[in-house]
């Protein structure tokens, strides 16, 4: 790396506020045994900016020359596959910045092994993958909610054990991997699993000042920057200088510092308090509130510290809701520090006998105490909200308004229909084996699951079949003058295994929102198990998206999207009121799936309609439904009709609905998973019948 390219970056001192992501950046790297950060936060917000720069803050460090693997000259990896090394021969390099793409591979991240040669020549021909270029430095993951789970854990896996294993086939190749991991993320497009969220050590959430002279001054260093990048690096270097130094006398501190009982105690309570599972979060706060310490240069931690380390390590820990948002409460914080205050035996004469907390930890912009994590709400919650709830109106009723008798007050708008509480829905399938991304829907061909069968590899040879390619080799084997013991292998005898799991799906939610569900006190159920089905949807890694019909049109609520928290929030928005335009809003439907398909061919669509299969505004309204609803089927998509009807009369027209649409009705009361187990095949049934 050229100094020119490290002078190039944007200043990590000249970034304005901030001030939690900062202090988060800079106690991992005093002490990368935090286990990370992850950033959740609107676009725009100089995440990517920040990790680059603090890259150019880090120290060089020194590596064993001619080592692929960056090995340390005063340690050297007893199992480098570059190895034994002679320590006397070493380099110095800048601490390396590896960036994650979001459609990156299993191989590339931790290194291709070339299975051929290994089982054919007994060569372990291993190439390095991005594990390895990021041992001792930053890997940065950019939008890392939208990498597949199975990476994400890998990635969370080599962090916290500082090591990379490759095991194919009874080939081992392991290597050192231990770095500063940062990824950040933009909560609309959906949200980590949890058990991936406890992985990272500290989370933050930031948006964008509101206050005019801090983006006015963003503006004004940004476009400065981009006129003269060196130039505008000359002018920061001082601040940057004086910020490395204080990192290496942090660092070296660090060894120094006391973990009090008091202070010990109150990390523990706060754990407790919060609830939070498992004993991860106690130790990454204990490592937090040391790294706090020596970054303000004390030996001693501080109450102060506690404080500062919780809110950044508990919010993302907390048990909570798929749909709640990540927080703390910050007085039920305070009252369980001071209930579990207490004095340390010792008090360090450098430490802070005022308890004012750690010194502010950066120049000119600080670095904050990270109390400012009240971030305001994303921009869900104010660009796309749908239009304000109406008064219910029977179907029968005209779509204008009422006007007000004369003197007469103006109606008041409905309030929004709350939702009963969620509940563990019926399994819903689509029929068939497809090839989407892992998820826990349907069956499908995957990277994960069990072996069914064994192909010919259209590219790289990934999971060798064994048996598969002894199998094809056996027959040719005195044809190609095999001697010995040794077994012949060519290029056409190798097999992959072809393994069948789960895949997640596209639910796209058809909401019936007219007069004739609200009138009957319905919707407040029917939210409930739209809810319910949404929460399900989450646990199986599905998008969704969600289309609502009433009065004269459909609307698309939420684009199709991997944010179940977004449809949440449109759900309880949702306006009711009106005649039904059954067919506009399967066709609706149609047209959204069919745009879908084009960006994500491989994502097979379950549409869930949920109405009570009445169709008002025009005589023909019920039989251009019918007609939308053989559209919809003849595309090829699976669909499951939750039926609303309710009373003791019905007309049984959701199940006459589904009949046309080729898929299954489930009453609204049904639709609990104690009821039965449910598949949607109607289909395939249809199909193997005709």
């Amino acid at each position: 790396m050229s100094t020119t390219a490290v002078e190039a970056r944007y200043p990590f001192s000249a970034v304005v506020g901030m001030d939690d992501l900062r202090l988060a950046l800079l106690l991992n790297a005093v002490s990368p045994q935090v286990g990370g950060v992850l950033v959740r936060g609107e676009k725009g917000t100089a995440k990517s900016t920040m990790v680059r720069a603090l890259a150019g803050l880090l120290p060089a460090i020194g590596v064993v020359a001619g080592c692929r693997f960056a090995c340390d000259p005063a340690a050297p990896d007893p199992q480098c596959p570059d190895g034994p090394h002679d320590a006397s021969s070493a380099d110095e390099r800048p601490t390396s910045l590896v960036e994650l793409p979001v459609g990156v591979s299993e191989d590339r991240i931790v290194g291709s092994l070339d299975l051929e040669r290994a089982l054919a020549e007994g060569v372990k021909a291993y190439e390095p993958g991005l594990l390895a270029a990021a041992h001792r430095g930053v890997l940065y993951i950019d939008e890392v909610n939208l990498l597949h789970d199975h990476l994400v854990d890998l990635l969370l896996d080599a962090a916290a054990m500082g090591r990379s294993y490759v095991e194919r086939e009874g080939v081992s190749v392991r290597h050192a991997a231990r770095f500063l991991l940062v990824g950040t993320m933009n909560p609309e497009e959906g949200e980590l699993r949890p058990q991936l969220l406890d992985r990272f050590g500290l989370t933050v959430e930031i948006a964008a000042t509101r206050e005019p002279e801090q983006r006015a001054e963003v503006v004004r260093r940004r476009l400065g920057y981009d006129a003269d990048p060196e130039g505008f690096a000359v002018r920061w270097q001082d601040e940057e200088r004086v910020l490395a130094q204080r990192i290496v006398a942090a660092r070296e501190l660090l060894p120094q510092v006391v973990l009090g009982d008091a202070a010990l105690r109150q990390i523990t309570a706060v754990c407790a308090a919060f609830e939070v599972d498992g004993l991860r979060a106690d130790i990454v706060m204990a490592r937090t509130a040391v790294a706090l310490a020596a970054w303000a240069g004390r030996t001693q931690v501080l109450a102060e510290d506690v404080r500062v380390a919780a809110q950044l390590a508990l919010p993302h820990r907390r048990r909570r809701n798929p749909f709640d948002a990540p927080g703390l409460d910050e007085e039920k914080l305070d009252e369980t520090l001071q209930r579990f205050a207490g004095e340390d035996p010792e008090t360090d004469p450098e430490g802070d006998p005022d308890g004012d907390g750690p010194d502010d930890p950066g120049p000119d912009n600080g670095g904050g105490g990270g109390g400012g994590h009240d971030a305001p709400s994303g921009p869900e919650a104010e660009s796309s909200a749908p239009e304000s709830p109406v008064e219910a109106t029977p179907d029968s009723a005209a779509d204008q308004p009422q006007q007000p008798a004369p003197g007469a007050p103006a109606p008041r708008e409905a309030a929004p229909v709350p939702a009963d509480q969620p509940y563990r829905t019926r399994l819903f399938k689509v029929p068939g084996t497809g090839q989407g991304v892992q998820g826990r829907r349907s069956r499908a061909e995957t990277d994960g699951g069990h072996t069914i069968r064994a192909a010919r590899p259209s590219g790289a040879l990934q999971r060798l079949h064994l048996a598969a390619t002894l199998q094809a080799a056996a027959p040719h084997q005195l044809a190609r003058g095999r001697s010995g013991r040794a077994l012949v292998l060519r290029r056409d005898d190798f097999r992959q295994q072809v393994r069948e799991g789960r895949e997640g799906n596209l639910v796209l939610f058809v909401v019936d929102a007219s007069g004739s569900m609200a009138a009957r006190q319905r919707m407040s159920a029917v939210k409930g198990a739209v809810l319910s089905l949404l929460m399900d949807a989450y646990q199986r890694r599905d998008k969704i998206g969600m289309i609502s019909f009433r009065g004269s049109s459909a609307e698309l609520l939420l684009p199709p999207t991997s944010s179940v928290e977004a449809g949440a929030a449109r759900l309880e928005l949702l306006p009711t009121g009106g005649r039904t335009p059954l067919a506009a809003g399967l066709l609706r439907a149609h047209e959204t799936l069919r745009v879908e398909r084009l960006r994500d061919p491989l994502r097979r669509p379950l549409v869930v309609l949920v109405t009570d299969g009445r169709a008002t505004g025009t005589r023909s309204a019920l039989d251009e439904a019918r007609r939308a609803a053989g559209l919809l089927a003849a595309s090829g998509a699976a669909g499951v009709v939750v039926d609303c009807e309710s009373g003791p009369v019905r007309l049984g027209l959701a199940g006459e609905l589904a009949g046309h649409l080729a898929a299954p009705a489930v009453r609204l009361d049904e639709l609990r998973a104690d009821t039965m187990t449910a598949l949607v095949q109607t289909m395939t049934m249809q199909k193997k019948a005709a």
